[in-house]
């Protein structure tokens, strides 16, 4: 029997402001624990939430992204449980009035486009971070109080690939507007996926599996192609899936138990009290998704009329700082094909090979702009421009000039007549090779191009020797 599996994602996204949700605390919960918390984060008696203006723009931009009806009233509600993560004994979120709702993200699969629906984006603010030990745990409540929102998808993915397509979107328009920087391995971007199969032509779900503790998009995918498989087992063997909620072991790139779930817990849900109902108008709704930072997709069309190919584009965006360095740039080159392949060869090599970031690179954008003109403008190689851009690289305090003539680097000609000259003395030394280019042999053109180059010691235009050979050789 064949199985469809049916999958939603529940994505927390920390949100990346100067405070907390509800307080004034600083938001930087990778500092020393336990040193960025008020009264209001510890629940002291008489402390009062004030609503992060930040957040909320945030927000709307998130769900503009999303294509989603965007609440103009905002109304928050207490989720009500007792752990040791929460100090209040409930959280401030948005249970019955999400800020936007009915949304959709498209994204890429290998049978092309695919509409994925999301049911709805809420605020609420984080819990404390827990450090789990052999017979004790420690909390951190730096934590506690961080913006979140939360999204949360239908379930219109079928499989692991499509939910790490999905979550990358999600990711990218994040990162993109502002948001977040949607490092997963530092917690500012969690997901949670359901999992559940069915025969293929059944309408009814099947029984949900919820898996936590995915750090990675490539875990996301792993996690549930096996859950998947998992579950086929199972069902094929004559036994039951259970109800549960299961972690992924990265050791094993399996799922694994932690907890059987029951019927979903009563939070007993109510209105915030000490949050009255905030009306937005329409020019804050507007000026928040005017204001938001060119997005992700955006930057991408306009890379690819730029004449970058998907690949080198996709490279760049990964990291929105490298966008950010080539950005600076791109105005400043003829082609945004010559600069991206700096980047992403050279100025990557080099990065990698003295573990530095795009920030800490010794070398403007502009500086950089000027070594590709030279390539584009001025009659140099690629290999002369990579040469020249070492040299800055290895002395910065050089310009691209200065560069070029500790360097002895010459530009090549393009003057027909000079290169003539080198093709004729080379035709009168090579007789054979005219011989074989007449019989068909391809390989003597190049070999005739590259004494040209010996000849002429580089200084020639390459594609012009080629050109100025080949109308000889037809003679």
């Amino acid at each position: 029997m064949n199985f469809e599996a049916v999958i939603g994602l529940e994505i927390h996204v920390a949100m990346r402001t100067k405070s907390k949700m509800f307080s004034s605390s600083p938001d930087g919960f990778s500092h020393e624990p336990n040193t960025e918390v008020t009264p209001f984060d510890m629940a002291f008696p008489g402390t009062m939430p004030v609503v992060n203006k930040q957040a909320v723009i945030n927000a709307i931009r998130v769900a503009n992204a999303l294509h989603m009806e965007i609440d103009h009233t905002i109304v928050f509600d207490r989720k009500n449980y007792f752990y040791s993560d929460l100090p209040k004994g409930f959280q401030i979120t948005q249970q019955f009035h999400p800020i936007g709702k009915n949304g959709y993200v498209v994204i890429s699969t290998p049978s092309g486009e695919k509409k994925i629906r999301i049911e709805r984006i809420h605020m609420e603010e984080d819990t404390c971070k827990q450090l789990h030990f052999m017979d004790y745990t420690l909390l951190d409540y730096n934590r506690a109080g961080v913006p979140l929102v939360e999204i949360v998808s239908l379930p219109d993915i079928r499989n692991g690939t499509e939910a790490m397509k999905y979550a990358e979107a999600i990711r990218n328009i994040v990162v993109y507007s502002g948001t977040s920087d949607g490092k997963m391995e530092e917690g500012s971007l969690r997901c949670d996926t359901n999992v559940s199969i069915r025969p293929y032509g059944q309408e009814e779900y099947g029984t949900k599996v919820e898996i936590k503790n995915i750090n990675s998009f490539k875990n996301i995918e792993t996690a549930i192609d096996y859950e998947i498989e998992r579950q086929s087992r199972l069902l094929l063997s004559g036994e039951k899936v259970i109800q549960e909620t299961r972690r992924f072991d990265e050791a094993t790139q399996k799922t694994v138990m932690m907890r059987l779930k029951s019927d979903a817990v009563d939070y007993k849900y109510f209105c915030e009290p000490n949050i009255t109902p905030i009306k937005l108008s329409d020019e804050f709704v507007d000026d928040a998704i005017k204001s938001c930072p060119e997005l992700y997709d955006a930057k991408m069309k306009r890379y690819l009329s730029a004449g970058l190919s998907v690949s080198d584009a996709e490279i760049i965006l990964s990291d929105i700082k490298s966008a950010s360095y080539f950005e600076k740039g791109l105005p400043l080159v003829k082609n945004g094909k010559d600069l991206a392949n700096f980047l992403i060869v050279e100025i990557n090599a080099y990065l990698n090979k003295n573990s530095l970031t795009i920030e800490e690179l010794p070398l403007k954008s502009e500086t950089l702009a000027k070594i590709v003109m030279m390539q584009e403008t001025e009659g140099f190689t690629h290999k002369q421009c990579a040469d020249i851009l070492a040299k800055v690289l290895s002395e910065p305090t050089l310009s691209p000039e200065e560069a070029k003539d500790a360097l002895h680097i010459v530009a090549q000609s393009s003057d027909n007549g000079a290169i003539m000259a080198f093709v004729n003395e080379v035709l009168k030394n090579n007789p054979q090779s005219i011989v074989d280019f007449k019989a068909g042999k391809d390989r003597a053109l190049g070999f005739l191009v590259g004494q040209v180059m010996k000849l002429s010691h580089g200084k020639v235009n390459p594609s012009e020797v080629s050109k100025l050979l080949l109308e000889e050789l037809k003679k």
